[in-house]
């Protein structure tokens, strides 16, 4: 790392994240986490490719499947199939073998949970067995058959659900059977299958004249405009799945043309890797980076490597995990787990990252962090299948102890003291202001501009879609400065002039001076999330290894809240230190006891 006259950079942050003191990361195998945060029950994730179906498509359908051309796409040279590349799977590994089980249980009718005709359609490409494409089949077509019962009976295809959310699994499968198991079909099971897809596709992009059974049934299009979003790799998926196996031309077209270009535009503005939907969210990046291994074995395009964000991602991931590698730092909502444990998404995700990058030292940094994460294979059955790419021996860590994902604006360091007190929630999908490691700026009469707050709420909030700065210097052996400007995430609320956030990272302490201007009838208050019981003495609170000492004002304030008391039933477990009294600004040291 520079120790001298380092680059100063000027980066537009999210304005809730930019001021949370979330420390998490470090390369260095130090310290493991201490005092694991206790579970916190929330919705879980997953794609089923058991929903699904439809009637034939609705003449005029706009969209891409609209003339919906098969065969060859002469003018992208493009031959009909998904292209996979199955060379890497060495036939003789525990992953394949722990693959096989999984797919012949399902085949002597015991499939486990989330089990996908994907799968039973891989292991026929890899072995030849019939009753792989038998069971593929049978799965496929028992999708066709509920949507059709449903559509007939004047509903929508179960694929619709959720915002068409499930598509890209539900279509990925058929477009998997259809590429390994087409002769199998008759002409009449094909053309339905057909149906079903081209319309699911072209409801999809074409959310207000979404039809199904010829009678309109509109959606609200979500995410079809949003390339960062986890809906849209799904819907993607969907499309370039069916288009590929299909040789659809109108599809492939569409693909090139409007579906791509903003997805590749998005990422070129993401260096340092990531995603703005924070590390709950942003795992979902393993359902994105697949999708360029199968445009890119059809088409040749690398979209992996057409800019850094894939490899960045990398060594965002790494950093994004404390020392001892059992947790990640939780930015953003947490809604499939509130508690920000590695689990078998991670591992997907570095996987699939590991096997496109073209950057040598990147792979090897990820082979390094799969040999040290808990999750040295995948728990649950539906992912055995990406347990099939190769995690490599050995390998070893980054170089540098800090990164800046100056694209997302997150900044990680080398330790992890305190937390966002979402991770101890039921839902996982807390974002307010009061549970972040912030000031909080309260006023008792506040009605102004309260970006959506309920209009009882006197916490002045931070609002969404503003742009704060924040400025990073390196440092030597992980140290760093850094200058936050939160002004503009308040939109101009006359409760508040103005706040700074000066960030001092060295041998293992961390100060934070805030900076701030507020009127009269403005409150400020330092808060911290813990996950013990702080002890308070005077200027300084303990709890678990951290240590925290107010060094301004010599007159402040320090109180403790337990999170179950202050925030309901929502709230498991935690406590939030409050420092009061400051009148213009809060000097404050966090350091290990």
């Amino acid at each position: 790392m520079p120790t001298a006259e380092p680059p100063r950079r000027v980066l537009p942050v999210h304005a809730v994240l930019a001021a949370s003191l979330l420390f998490a990361a470090g390369c260095a195998d130090s310290t493991a986490l201490d005092a694991t945060p206790a579970p916190a029950v929330a919705a879980t994730g997953g794609g089923s490719s058991g929903a699904g179906g439809a009637p034939p498509a609705d003449a005029g359908q706009e969209g891409p499947g609209e003339a919906a051309a098969s065969g060859a796409d002469p003018a992208a040279g493009i031959e009909p199939g998904l292209h996979a590349r199955l060379d890497h799977i060495d036939r003789r590994s525990h992953a394949f073998s722990r693959f096989r089980g999984w797919v012949d249980r399902a085949v002597a009718g015991n499939p486990g949970y989330n089990f996908s005709a994907t799968d039973a359609a891989t292991m026929y490409l890899l072995t030849g067995r019939q009753a792989y494409c038998d069971l593929a089949v049978r799965l496929v077509e028992a999708q066709v058959g509920d949507a059709e019962r449903a559509i007939a009976a004047g509903g929508f295809a179960p694929v619709a659900g959720n915002s068409y959310l499930e598509a890209g699994h539900a279509i990925g499968a058929l477009a998997a059977t259809w590429d390994a198991c087409r002769a199998g079909l008759d002409p009449a099971q094909a053309a339905r299958w057909t149906a079903y897809a081209d319309q699911t596709i072209a409801n999809i992009w074409n959310h207000r004249g979404a039809r199904w059974g010829g009678r309109p049934h509109p959606w609200t299009g979500w995410a079809t405009d949003n390339p960062g979003n986890n809906y849209y790799y799904s819907f993607l998926a969907a499309t370039m799945s069916w288009a590929l196996a299909s040789g659809n031309a109108a599809m492939l077209a569409d693909l090139r043309e409007r579906r791509i270009p903003p997805l590749r535009a998005y990422f070129d503005r993401l260096p340092g890797g990531g995603s703005s939907e924070g590390t709950g969210y942003g795992v979902s990046h393993m359902n994105l980076f697949p999708l360029y291994a199968l445009w890119r074995d059809a088409t040749g395009e690398d979209l992996a490597n057409a800019n850094s964000h894939l490899t960045d991602s990398i060594h965002y991931w790494i950093h994004a995990t404390v020392p001892g590698f059992t947790h990640y730092a939780p930015i953003g909502d947490q809604a499939r787990y509130a508690n920000p444990e590695i689990f078998d998404y991670h591992r997907a995700l570095m996987l699939h990252a590991r096997s496109l990058t073209s950057d040598e030292r990147a792979r090897d940094a990820a082979s390094w962090w799969l040999g040290r994460i808990p999750v040295s294979e995948m728990g649950q059955g539906f992912n055995f299948r990406t347990d099939l790419l190769p995690a490599g021996d050995g390998g070893s860590p980054p170089g540098a102890l800090l990164h800046h994902a100056t694209g997302v604006g997150h900044l990680f360091a080398q330790d992890w003291r305190a937390v966002t007190a979402n991770i101890w929630t039921r839902s996982g999908i807390n974002q307010a202001t009061s549970v972040h490691n912030v000031v909080r700026f309260e006023r008792s009469d506040l009605r102004h501009r309260q970006c959506q707050a309920p209009l009882d709420d006197i916490v002045v909030q931070q609002c969404h879609g503003t742009r704060s700065t924040l400025e990073v210097v390196p440092g030597a052996d992980g140290a760093f400065t850094a200058v936050a400007d939160l002004t503009p995430a308040y939109a101009g609320n006359p409760a508040l002039r103005s706040w700074r956030r000066h960030f001092d990272f060295k041998g293992g302490a961390l100060t934070v001076r805030d900076e701030f201007s507020i009127p009269a009838g403005t409150e400020a208050i330092f808060q911290l999330n813990v996950r013990e019981r702080p002890a308070i003495d005077g200027q300084v609170a303990s709890a678990g290894r951290l240590r925290m000492t107010v060094l301004e004002p010599a007159d402040a304030r320090l109180s403790a809240q337990a999170w179950p008391e202050i925030g309901g039933e929502e709230f498991r477990d935690g406590w939030r230190i409050e420092v009061r009294g400051g009148e213009r600004g809060y000097l404050v040291r966090l350091e290990a006891r």
